[in-house]
């Protein structure tokens, strides 16, 4: 594997199932009564986080601290970023600090790729998120619960998968179709033609241009949000407008009765899913954070740790 993660494309098809594997072994741990292995103690990992987050930092905060890992929580709202502090001080600053690994979000597109391209920084750079771009450990995990619930072999050959939503603003979708076409899996976009991006006719999916045409279909239904933030147009009436051609409601939910349900969080409730399908038996977005627990240590201890044969002995002693 790569020094960094910054992208899906800096993961071969091996590296992908290598994480996915060294998941599933570190998974176990959650079961023992000591939910921590010594991987990792002696090393520094800092949460670097431009824009809000709840799941992410948390889920890997909680995994650097079952590999032993020490955590630091840097927040930009109450720092020196907020004083105009550039991103290359930041970063030489938690140099100085002797971070082994930064896991950084940002709200620009291409700021972990730039932190790790500057070598302001000797250690290994995780991208959480960046603007648009990408969330690699997303589509990580997202593959990690389908694959848990409908593949027994290493990869996803033949699971056919629908993203339904903004996949205009959304980063957790250009990541998961580059990981799960490389991982074999069928994808077909579901959204408005204004809520697609310029140049989707390459990618290596189906579109379709309404929810309906979908189920029943395909294994899995990933919803994602309208990210209001984002949104500085108008891309579609209304909400109500959106929900009614694209929202997965009590309706829909009852013409998918085997079919995954997940939803990347945090969920617009009412809109683009209701509560009964947020909340329904096929649904794994509460299982989702959880796996996120354990791709987030897969990684942490692939690019810090060493290899996966040390692990599997660790985990299994």
């Amino acid at each position: 594997m790569n020094r960094h993660l910054l992208s899906i494309n800096d993961l071969s098809r091996e590296d992908a199932i290598l994480i996915l594997d060294t998941a599933y072994e570190l998974s176990n741990i959650s079961n023992a009564p000591i939910k921590k292995l010594p991987t990792l103690r002696g090393r520094t990992v800092v949460n670097l986080f431009f824009e809000d987050s709840t799941r992410t930092r948390i889920s890997f905060e909680a995994a650097a601290k079952r590999l032993s890992a020490d955590v630091i929580n840097f927040s930009a709202k109450g720092s020196s970023v907020s004083k105009g502090e550039s991103l290359k001080d930041t970063a030489l600053t938690l140099q100085a600090m002797g971070a082994d690994a930064v896991i950084i979000r940002h709200n620009a597109s291409g700021a972990p790729a730039r932190l790790a391209a500057q070598q302001w920084m000797t250690g290994s750079v995780i991208n959480a998120g960046d603007g648009t771009h990408e969330h690699p450990t997303q589509a990580l995990l997202d593959a990690f619960t389908i694959r848990k619930h409908l593949k027994s072999g290493a990869d996803l050959s033949g699971v056919k998968v629908a993203i339904v939503g903004d996949v205009l603003h959304s980063r957790v979708a250009r990541s998961n179709v580059l990981l799960l076409t490389k991982l074999g899996a069928e994808v077909t976009l579901v959204a408005p033609p204004t809520l697609l991006p310029v140049g989707v006719e390459q990618w290596p999916v189906k579109i379709v241009f309404g929810i309906d045409d979908v189920l029943g279909h395909v294994d899995v239904i990933m919803m994602l949000r309208i990210q209001r933030e984002r949104m500085t147009d108008l891309f579609f009436p209304s909400e109500r407008e959106y929900s009614r051609q694209f929202g997965l409601d009590s309706d829909r939910l009852r013409q998918i009765p085997k079919t995954l349900i997940m939803h990347p969080g945090p969920m617009n409730r009412g809109l683009e899913i209701s509560a009964e399908s947020a909340d329904s038996v096929n649904s794994v977005i509460v299982e989702q954070v959880t796996n996120g627990v354990h791709i987030r240590m897969a990684v942490l201890y692939l690019l810090l740790g060493g290899a996966q044969r040390e692990l599997l002995t660790a985990v299994n002693s």
